[in-house]
């Protein structure tokens, strides 16, 4: 059985924000509070302890009272970047990412997730929902942005990044990756534009 303790959370906020007009997303104000705290406050209770992974306002993701690290990789090179500044800080042996946008993820999530890479003798252990919120997806869709890998991956990593790799299914593919199946989709909405983010203060989720 993996302990809570042994598992470190990663909140990725590390993103340009593009399609939010280029703001700082995990600071866009939900339900009266920064996006990214409302992942902060989801995550803890699910792990021993959480950093954040961010590119600017350093200090203000400083305020929520962990540790915050910036991508190891310029260009903000995407959740790879996120993933490898949090393996290079991370002191247990497994590592939990979630990205700053998701404010509603399952309280079980990580529960699930090591549960099975434990079961499946696997590397890394991502959910899988049965449909995309977005219009143009159908069928299941892999959420791999909240990925439970073992820290050891650090080198592997680190070696796909500086090979010029930026794709997390392809790095995930050299791996021993077990799939986790979550039935509410609306759970791992994530607000990647201004509408995105009216739509969960409307849903009230």
């Amino acid at each position: 059985m993996i302990e809570t303790n042994q598992i470190t959370g990663l909140i990725l906020a590390g993103g340009r924000g593009s399609r939010m007009g280029g703001v700082d997303k995990g600071l866009q104000p939900y339900r009266g509070m920064p996006l990214a705290m409302h992942s902060l406050m989801r995550l803890q209770p699910q792990v021993g302890e959480v950093m954040i992974n961010a590119n600017r306002n350093l200090s203000a993701y400083e305020s929520f009272g962990v540790p915050v690290w910036p991508d190891p990789v310029a260009d903000y090179a995407g959740p790879l970047a996120g993933f490898l500044a949090g393996l290079e800080r991370c002191e247990t042996a497994y590592l939990m990412s979630v990205p700053c946008d998701t404010p509603a993820f399952p309280e079980d999530l990580v529960e699930r997730l090591a549960h099975a890479l434990e079961a499946e003798g696997a590397e890394l252990a991502i959910p899988r929902t049965p449909q995309g919120e977005e219009a143009s997806r159908d069928g299941p869709q892999l959420q791999p942005v909240f990925c439970l890998m073992k820290s050891e991956l650090m080198e592997s990593l680190m070696r796909f990044t500086q090979e010029g790799g930026r794709k997390i299914d392809r790095w995930t593919a050299q791996h021993r990756c077990t799939v986790v199946d979550f039935s509410d989709a609306a759970a791992f909405f994530n607000a990647n534009t201004l509408d995105d983010l009216r739509q969960l203060e409307s849903r009230g989720g």
